[in-house]
């Protein structure tokens, strides 16, 4: 199989992988009471009406031209009013899980078709399973990546809200929330490498494959 050829897989896999996401987002938000994801329109499987420009297209291009050992992106956040929540703390938390949780089901599914398909017989260089593991490597990444608890990422949601009233100052959420582009920047170029352990501790239970 050509690297073309799995590249363009691997872009288009990113893209729905991203979309997948945030639609579980907006799906978990709507079961809690909200429905505004749903009003925006963004409950759908539409590209178009997830495509962050640069997100999505861009950064995963620019990634790919200085060749570094990763393809990441993202899709436009899904809007949700908290307000809407019966318990906004819990309900937020709950929200934020979902998108990752969404990405660690994909990798559980393809993770299955990987272990039948080499169970049947085929070789790892079969190009279905090849295809299949790159897209269980794509939703590892993201999974494990939005789990990070670092605003805006979904592991600082998860983790405000699931964390007891009080144990985290005001001043210390209010820091964080003011400087978590700054701290997220810094932790890629430097901090980047730390999940890798977990990324493939992850790959390995889904696939039973060494990442």
């Amino acid at each position: 199989m050509s690297e073309t050829i799995v590249l363009i897989f691997q872009f288009i896999v990113l893209i729905f992988s991203v979309m997948i996401h945030e639609i579980s987002h907006g799906f978990v938000a709507e079961r809690l009471g909200d429905n505004t994801a749903r009003v925006a329109g963004r409950l759908t499987l539409n590209p178009l009406k997830h495509i962050d420009p640069f997100g999505s297209i861009i950064l995963p291009l620019l990634l790919y031209i200085f060749n570094t050992s990763i393809l990441f992106g993202w899709a436009k956040p899904v809007p949700y009013n908290p307000y809407n929540l019966k318990n906004p703390k819990t309900g937020g938390a709950i929200i934020a899980l979902a998108g990752p949780v969404s990405n660690f089901f994909i990798a559980f599914i393809f993770g299955l078709l990987i272990r039948f398909g080499i169970s049947s017989g085929n070789s790892l260089d079969d190009p279905l399973l090849i295809l299949f593991q790159v897209i269980v490597y794509i939703n590892v990444l993201l999974g494990v990546f939005n789990l990070v608890p670092i605003p805006p990422l979904d592991g600082s949601k998860v983790l405000f809200g699931f964390l007891p009233s009080g144990l985290i100052s005001p001043t210390v959420m209010r820091f964080f929330e003011q400087n978590g582009m700054i701290i997220l920047v810094m932790f890629m170029f430097f901090g980047f490498k730390l999940i890798f352990p977990i990324m493939g501790f992850l790959f390995k239970v889904f696939t039973g494959l060494a990442f």
